[in-house]
């Protein structure tokens, strides 16, 4: 089977839809020879801030010598993307040989596309002899397909009203899906969280006496930064390669752990770690200019706390841009009006788009959402091309492409095929 033929049986597999239990994963894996086992994992859950998080553990956990899988989800432009040793993604080879060997099982026990990835990670990781893998869910936790693993640390880096008619439709019930993958004795480290996730995960490690290392214990918040200061390590200015005051708290939530984990004072790689964290990872859509004078942003802001967090440190440059237009496509399922509310003022023209995805809001969603609102939307047929065109715009215009990871991906991979 070939590489082109092991990913259309992949994405075929996007069918039978997203099944939340771990009865066909774990079935699975038991098929394959139970790799995960073999695996000393930092496993990640949360509703913003966990694919930045990740990589910044990756990128530390390189810089002190290890090698490191990293699995995250979605990608942007290919497939291989969710699945990287050191920065390296997984051959077409691997996948194009796993997808061969395991396609009979794959079909008759009708596998979703999520369940056949992950194991593709912890196989491949297994057989790479990896020294520790960093593992983010897809979605919630407790009946995650990842949550099969016995980790060394979990990590929730936020909790939010997010997929409501799955996860739950309150902050609690949210939280409780979130800590499905404590484990334990196994130590839990958490970002800033509300007071009522909060109880919820203490709730939990008490019962499973767990150690909690919570992030606002160890750290001092400056008006433009934060200091980080634990028994181990003290970080009182984060050199961060990537825009926003937020991805300093991942940065910082990153650096906690691996202090505790490892019980180390580290400051020089933990510090490098964090600097070099888009080299070491190929970590992407984060504030990401793609094009500058006239600037075009990518930002992966898939939720309203994302949103939020894009746009306050987008307000500290949108005074400079003569104007600014915004081009959104997110997910159905997400709090649209909220988000585009918030995006209507900061904005001077707003395009909707649609995504090539299943879960994807239709274009006339979007605008129906946008009036009731009362926020006027246009709607862009092309935006690849859209964004292209924008390059001859005025130095002082910007565009930001905003919205969910299958859009960035959808388009980076448009403008990769024309330039290629």
């Amino acid at each position: 089977m070939t590489i082109e033929q092991a990913l259309s049986k992949l994405f075929a597999l996007h069918t039978f839809g997203m099944k939340l239990g771990l009865d066909n994963i774990k079935n699975f894996l038991d098929h394959i020879g139970n790799p995960q086992d073999q695996l000393k994992v930092i496993h990640l859950a949360g509703s913003n801030g966990k694919g930045s998080t990740a990589a910044f553990l990756s990128s530390i956990l390189q810089e002190l010598g290890n090698k490191v899988g990293l699995y995250t989800s979605p990608h942007f432009v290919r497939y291989n993307e969710r699945i990287k040793i050191n920065g390296i993604e997984i051959p077409d080879v691997y996948v194009a040989g796993f997808v061969t060997k395991y396609d009979k099982f794959i079909e008759e026990h009708k596998l979703t596309f999520f369940e056949v990835t992950t194991a593709i990670a912890f196989q491949y990781f297994s057989d790479e002899n990896v020294d520790y893998a960093v593992i983010e869910t897809g979605l919630g936790g407790r009946l995650d397909a990842t949550n099969v693993l016995t980790p060394v640390a979990v990590i929730i880096t936020s909790i939010s009203l997010e997929h409501t008619h799955i996860l739950g439709d309150s902050i609690e019930k949210i939280a409780a899906e979130k800590a499905g993958i404590l484990k334990p004795g196994v130590p839990v480290f958490t970002s800033q969280l509300l007071p009522e996730a909060i109880k919820i995960i203490e709730d939990k490690c008490r019962e499973f006496d767990c150690k909690y290392y919570k992030l606002s214990d160890y750290i001092i918040k400056r008006k433009d930064s934060i200091e980080l200061y634990t028994e181990e390590i003290e970080i009182d200015d984060f050199t961060m390669p990537l825009r926003g005051n937020y991805q300093k708290y991942n940065a910082a939530l990153a650096a906690l752990a691996i202090s505790k984990i490892f019980n180390t004072g580290d400051f020089l790689h933990i510090e490098r770690g964090i600097s070099n964290v888009i080299r070491n990872t190929g970590l992407q859509g984060r504030y990401e200019y793609f094009n500058t004078q006239p600037d075009i942003i990518f930002d992966s802001a898939h939720n309203p706390d994302g949103v939020r967090n894009f746009l306050r440190e987008f307000r500290k440059d949108s005074k400079t841009y003569k104007r600014k237009v915004l081009l959104f496509g997110v997910m159905k399922d997400k709090s649209i009006k909220e988000m585009l509310f918030d995006l209507n003022k900061s904005f001077d023209e707003i395009r909707v788009c649609e995504i090539n995805y299943e879960r994807a809001a239709k274009v006339e969603e979007l605008i129906k959402l946008a009036g009731e609102i009362n926020v006027k939307v246009t709607t862009e047929s092309k935006p690849d091309e859209f964004i292209e065109s924008f390059k001859d715009k005025g130095e002082d215009d910007c565009l930001v492409v905003l919205g969910s990871m299958y859009l960035l991906g959808e388009i980076k991979s448009k403008i990769s095929q024309k330039i290629a």
